[in-house]
């Protein structure tokens, strides 16, 4: 009930709010509030979900069109998403609801398209929103970066990485996704001038650029971790791996670490262990930080070329690696040694993963069906599958979102909405 005995403006408010227009929903645990879920591991906090589906797969929920062309993912925080997409000649954001697919606002954040190689265009943002709070956060192709209220759209902010911090975008443009840590909006437009940036959240404010740290930018996204007892963050480029201060933007340490055309996956963090892999046979390394003398020492454990992962992303559980590798196929790896536990070649082809409540959710990037999988080294053992209806000509390349229980696929203009509990 709105009460009545406010003054008008008051009353005018609350109305507002009572009806969603003004204020998103609070957010809730099973949320999947930006790139890879709560805490960029490919992991969804939902539980209770179907452990096994059944023939013809989980029931279609609701479908929704035009959200416009591109690659992006999709965001989830209470009752309402948010993903990003190409349409009437510009690139925007966008909220919908979680309840029916309706979009809510459009905000405008650069020119379409991408600055792809010549004979591989894949126009569209790739960017998943980043979700904080009361503000959401977004990144072209071309390098402008815009901070949004969730509630209305409305633009609070932006940054061009080429006219601010010196960015080039990389051949096939920025795919990253913000990184919001505390206070801190973190990105990496690469470049001599530092490669990472950090940002006040509320207002762009420059706080700090890793002037240390120069590699030209790529495709992988930034990851939080606390190594040694200090805040860092992790990121992976075509020429290094890196651990830059949290608190000012020093480089803690860098590893050597050649990739080759595109480097795409999201490193693994797994208390001092740093995992990283990626396509066009660099392969899969395995680092060792551990603090010394005050600074920080790195040691490589493996590097192999067993599971070469091109841009779906691995997941970790328990000690075990489950990511497609282009060599072998889907694949399961043990995480301490590098060693390939078994791989599947046959039963499911080349995609993205996702975990969920005890299961893996693999994407096939051409037919984008869904498979469900045991996340088990035992072997390879599906537990349902669902072949996507009205599938778009371009790959299935956003990964699968898993939120109160509900799955959520992103196809181009359309976003199917699956019922998984």
């Amino acid at each position: 009930m709105v009460p009545t005995n406010q003054p008008g403006w008051l009353l005018l408010l609350s109305l507002m709010m009572a009806c969603g227009c003004l204020v998103p929903a609070r957010g809730q645990a099973e949320d999947w509030p930006q790139w890879r879920g709560p805490n960029r591991d490919g992991w969804s906090a939902d539980t209770g979900l179907l452990k096994e589906w059944p023939a013809g797969g989980p029931k279609l929920a609701w479908k929704a069109a035009g959200l416009g062309q591109g690659y992006a993912g999709v965001s989830v925080v209470g009752d309402r998403l948010y993903t990003m997409g190409d349409k009437e000649g510009a690139g925007y954001v966008m909220a919908l609801s979680a309840a029916d697919g309706k979009i809510l606002w459009s905000t405008k954040v650069g020119a379409p398209g991408s600055p792809d190689a010549p004979g591989w265009s894949y126009p569209g943002p790739r960017c998943t929103p980043t979700v904080s709070g009361d503000l959401v956060f977004v990144l072209d192709a071309w390098g402008e970066m815009v901070c949004v209220s969730a509630a209305d759209g409305r633009e609070q902010w932006r940054k061009n990485f080429g006219q601010d911090f010196g960015g080039k975008p990389p051949t096939w443009g920025y795919s990253e996704a913000p990184l919001v840590d505390g206070e801190q909006a973190v990105v990496t437009p690469g470049g001599k001038n530092g490669a990472m940036v950090a940002l006040d959240r509320k207002t762009g404010r420059l706080l700090w650029q890793a002037k240390d740290f120069t590699d030209e930018a790529h495709y992988s996204s930034i990851i939080a971790a606390e190594i040694g007892g200090v805040r860092q963050y992790v990121q992976l480029t075509a020429a290094s791996v890196v651990g830059i201060a949290a608190g000012d933007g020093r480089m803690l340490w860098q590893a050597p670490r050649r990739g080759n055309v595109a480097v795409i996956p999201t490193p693994i963090v797994a208390g001092n262990l740093v995992y990283v892999t990626s396509g066009y046979n660099a392969g899969s390394h395995l680092f060792k930080v551990t603090p010394d003398a005050g600074k920080f020492a790195v040691e490589q454990v493996y590097a192999n070329r067993a599971m070469a992962n091109h841009h779906g992303g691995v997941v970790k559980v328990g000690e075990h690696l489950y990511g497609y590798s282009d060599s072998r196929g889907f694949a399961c790896q043990n995480f301490q040694t590098g060693e390939i536990v078994w791989a599947e070649k046959e039963k499911i082809k080349k995609g993205c993963v996702s975990y969920a409540d005890g299961a893996l959710y693999f994407r096939e990037e051409d037919s984008g069906t869904v498979v469900l999988v045991d996340p088990s080294p035992a072997g390879y053992r599906e537990r349902g599958r669902l072949v996507q209806p009205d599938r778009a000509k371009e790959k299935a390349w956003p990964h699968p979102t898993i939120a109160n229980g509900r799955l959520y696929l992103r196809d181009q203009d359309l976003l199917l909405c699956c019922a998984v509990k």
